[in-house]
């Protein structure tokens, strides 16, 4: 099969021809057809985050058709469409995953990460953390959904009832979770690159009350402030945005450093939390969500052996909405 190769060399991935995986004990094999282009990959492949299974094949934004079973494996069947997302895998009895916390897991496994992932015409996955895809989707706009609509849902969920919602960094997630919070009755405040017209237009194209730099302060207090953008600078941007008693969520897996900032930014029972992972629980309760209405998903598609471009388009700020690799 066909597959995207990082090595740990360079960022650039190699296109290689591997065996064919086959579905061990719980597992399915998945044709893929769609993988989305994430941020995270960025990371792994810049070296932003260390300790990748190598040689590794990339992507965690996963839609596939599966083409056979493990033993075992009773919640799919071959024919079924799936979706893999970033988690992969879980240990069952630490602290975490015993209080129903499994994001915090301290021997957890990720798609495209510790795991091989879906840069390539088939994957293996644990059946466990796969996921039913809602039918209204096409498989390029359900790709985007296995991470940037995940990770986007469990940060929107960390805003509690927040109504006036700013969301920093106009991308992937920052496109679909915005549409949530309008369905939500709620206000949207986008703020992008400062100059960026093409994102704040996206955003004002997709109801929100609001598009400006983030070097700019919003019309109106916020209750709650998503930071997508992996900029630490952001934090304390956000910060003066912010009502008193109001929340900033940060919502990637890799920042860089938060620069010091006077306390009173923070007084006022300001707080400021993080997101890591996901649980099966936002997988599947984000599917039931998405579902009953239907997002409009922005993406530009490349083939897979394109990959290095996607990847390059990401890095530079040239992707408007999500990056999805087309696999077959």
């Amino acid at each position: 099969m066909r597959a995207m190769i990082f090595d740990g060399t360079s960022p650039l991935l190699r296109e290689a021809d591997l065996p064919n995986p086959i579905a061990d004990t719980g597992q399915l094999l998945i044709d893929v057809h769609a993988c989305g282009v994430c941020r995270t990959d960025l990371h792994v492949v810049d070296g932003e985050l260390d300790k990748p299974k190598l040689p590794l094949v990339p992507g965690h934004e996963i839609v596939g058709v599966v083409a056979s079973v493990g033993v075992g494996v009773t919640d799919f069947e071959p024919g079924d469409r799936v979706g893999v997302p970033w988690l992969g895998h879980t240990c069952g009895h630490c602290r975490y995953c015993g209080a129903g916390r499994e994001n915090l897991c301290d021997a957890p496994a990720f798609t495209g990460y510790t795991i091989d992932g879906g840069y390539a015409e088939r994957v293996v996955a644990d059946s466990r953390y796969c996921l039913h895809l809602p039918a209204r989707y096409s498989d390029i706009e359900a790709a985007p959904l296995m991470c940037a609509g995940l990770i986007g849902y469990r940060t929107l969920a960390m805003a509690g009832d927040a109504r006036r919602i700013g969301i920093y960094g106009f991308g992937a997630a920052a496109h679909i979770i915005a549409q949530v919070v309008r369905h939500q009755g709620r206000m949207v405040y986008a703020f992008t690159r400062p100059g960026d017209a093409a994102a704040q237009q996206l955003a004002l194209d997709l109801k929100a009350n609001w598009a400006g730099g983030s070097d700019e302060l919003p019309p109106d207090e916020l209750d709650a402030a998503l930071i997508f953008a992996p900029a630490g600078a952001l934090v304390p941007a956000a910060l003066k945005a912010v009502a008193k008693g109001g929340v900033v969520v940060c919502g990637g897996i890799h920042m860089s450093d938060i620069p010091s900032f006077p306390y009173a930014l923070l007084w006022g029972e300001r707080r400021v939390v993080s997101v890591a992972n996901l649980t099966r629980d936002d997988g599947r309760a984000f599917m039931k969500l998405v579902a009953q209405f239907h997002l409009e998903m922005r993406t530009t598609e490349y083939p897979l052996a394109d990959a290095n471009r996607a990847l390059a388009d990401l890095r530079e700020g040239r992707v408007t909405g999500a990056a999805v690799l087309r696999v077959r």
